[in-house]
């Protein structure tokens, strides 16, 4: 029984192109939709004061994800039309590898199906050289289902 579809999403028109259907086997499977967006994580250095040492301060390697923010709205904004159909969504902004991050979160939360979108181009070629679809459809413990875009 498939009660919870883990949808990647990356802002890019290609992503979004599983909504359609994602929205079509939520509402027939009364399924919870859990959109996802990884943002890539950034080394900088911040100031720490340390009260053992007055008036020295040193920085601090420490990592931040990027654009956070705008992928929290983006997701949001995706999410809208699924829960205004009744679907029950939930969004997370994650910090991370791509595919790394999307099998975690996968295993995780329970999810029971992955809907990742492809480019379509290359076949088996594109499958064999890395891309973060063919990295999801290589690790993950549960089904995926790969979207073609429409043309």
């Amino acid at each position: 029984m498939i009660e919870k579809i883990l949808v990647p999403l990356d802002g890019s028109r290609l992503a979004e192109c599983v909504l359609p259907f994602v929205q079509k086997i939520g509402t027939k499977l009364e399924a919870e939709i859990a959109l996802v967006s990884v943002t890539n994580r950034t080394q900088g250095y911040w100031p720490f004061e340390d009260i053992s040492r007055p008036n020295e301060i040193r920085l601090v390697p420490q990592a931040a994800c990027s654009m956070e923010e705008h992928a929290s709205k983006y997701l949001n904004s995706a999410a809208k039309n699924l829960e205004d159909n009744g679907l029950k969504v939930s969004k997370e902004v994650i910090c991370g590898k791509t595919a790394q991050e999307i099998i975690f979160y996968a295993n995780d939360n329970h999810c029971d199906l992955i809907v990742v979108s492809a480019h379509g181009r290359g076949g088996l070629n594109k499958l064999t050289h890395g891309s973060t679809t063919a990295r999801i459809l290589k690790s993950a413990s549960i089904p995926v289902t790969i979207i073609r875009p429409p043309r």
